[in-house]
């Protein structure tokens, strides 16, 4: 519709394995620098997969009270953080302004919410009995929750809501707030996600699936996506929010404007519970909806931030992919995985990938995939090996994947 409301991101905020804010991830992932490292959060010596991607240096007393901490689990923390700092980032202040606060919202994408949570309150109903239950563990479990503390620290009473696609749920989450900004039902959403999922149950249930990486004696050389002695993913935790307004509000306060989402596609594989559909037909789709609503050619897009998780089946079929839905000019294309780095932050991974995407169109810079030493025959795209590289572009793409054969792809493009 030519009628639509454009949208676009004002603020940005991140908490990653590679950095505790934007300007520190997007130093970190033009540096080659990888996030993985031994699990420290609990003894994984008996575990296949010892390793993971966890947020350094996380205290958050340094963010949150006694009592505040209490009610929160760790993947809550890190989303109301990247909030804060996106905010802030936006120069927006919804507490002192009550009819801003009635037309902005948040959106949270989530797969699995308060897993750490949830583990401690059934060992202790399990070990102490019913009566020892926390009175606020529901809260402190459920994924929405993340999205109504937000709401409620900034008095926002627009649209609230969370999205539960597995990987693909931040990107999900963004791209249903560009369409509730669109539609007109809000000026201003915080949009995003986060997860906390190292944990005993985590690990031990992804280890078993054979899904992750079992390179416990080189963390930092383990994830490897699209390198042809990949073996699994490495599970990263964190979070990524981006302000998203409409063009109209952004201009009239005078924010600065560091992208527009011009396109979002989706798409469902219908093939099985946890591998993607053979041939990549189905990310295809969600990639050529993006492109639709973008109203752009493939040859328009300027760099792929992949899906690229490092396992065997992903890799290849995002590949093929890629190929399906930009036909000529996919090996034209730049595409790099940035999990390479902060390691696969599940619920979590499309904000923060969509960030830094439009952290690459702003400074030129194509953040690489490392790891990349011994090429695979069926993933023979421009991975930006290695090392980062300068180029100039003017729309980016980012993808998002998630077990169940949830699709999800935004494009971002310079105003």
């Amino acid at each position: 519709m030519s009628d639509r409301r454009r949208v676009v991101v004002t603020g940005m905020g991140a908490i990653t394995p590679v950095g505790l804010d934007v300007t520190a991830t997007w130093k970190s992932v033009t540096s080659g620098v990888s996030g993985v490292g031994p699990i420290t959060l609990f003894d994984a010596g008996d575990y296949r997969t010892q390793i993971a991607a966890e947020v350094s240096d996380w205290d958050p007393s340094a963010h949150f009270d006694a009592k505040e901490l209490r009610r929160l689990d760790r993947f809550s923390e890190f989303f109301i953080v990247a909030a804060r700092q996106a905010i802030a980032h936006a120069g927006l202040e919804f507490t002192t302004d009550e009819d801003l606060a009635s037309r902005a919202g948040v959106m949270v994408g989530a797969g699995f919410g308060g897993m750490g949570a949830f583990i401690e309150e059934i060992t202790t109903l399990v070990e102490r009995g019913p009566d020892r239950v926390s009175p606020t563990g529901v809260p402190r479990i459920i994924p929405n929750m993340a999205a109504g503390l937000v709401s409620i620290e900034h008095n926002l009473t627009g649209p609230v809501s969370c999205v539960v696609t597995a990987c693909s749920a931040s990107a999900n989450a963004i791209g249903d707030a560009a369409e509730i900004i669109r539609r007109g039902a809000a000026d201003v959403m915080v949009a995003g996600g986060a997860e906390a999922s190292i944990t005993t149950f985590g690990i031990a249930t992804f280890a078993q699936a054979r899904a992750m990486s079992t390179r416990n004696d080189d963390p930092q050389g383990a994830s490897r996506p699209f390198d042809a002695d990949r073996d699994g993913f490495v599970m990263g935790e964190g979070g990524g929010v981006l302000i998203l307004e409409s063009l109209e509000h952004a201009r009239a306060r005078g924010a600065e404007i560091y992208a527009e989402v011009t396109g979002y596609g989706m798409s469902a594989d219908a093939y099985h519970i946890t591998l993607p559909k053979p041939g990549g037909t189905g990310a295809a789709k969600a990639m050529k909806a993006a492109l639709e609503d973008a109203r752009l050619d493939p040859s328009d897009i300027g760099y792929i931030n992949a899906h690229g998780t490092s396992t065997p089946a992903n890799d290849s079929t995002e590949t093929a992919a890629i190929k399906i839905a930009m036909g000529d000019a996919a090996y034209g294309i730049p595409v790099s995985s940035t999990k390479s780095m902060t390691g696969h932050i599940l619920g979590g991974a499309g904000a923060v990938e969509a960030i830094i995407a439009i952290e690459a169109m702003r400074h030129g810079v194509l953040p690489p995939t490392i790891n990349y030493t011994t090429p695979d025959p069926e993933c023979d795209l421009d991975y930006v090996p290695n090392e980062a590289r300068e180029a100039e572009m003017r729309h980016v793409m980012s993808n998002s994947f998630g077990f169940g054969g949830h699709n999800a792809t935004l494009i971002f493009s310079a105003l």
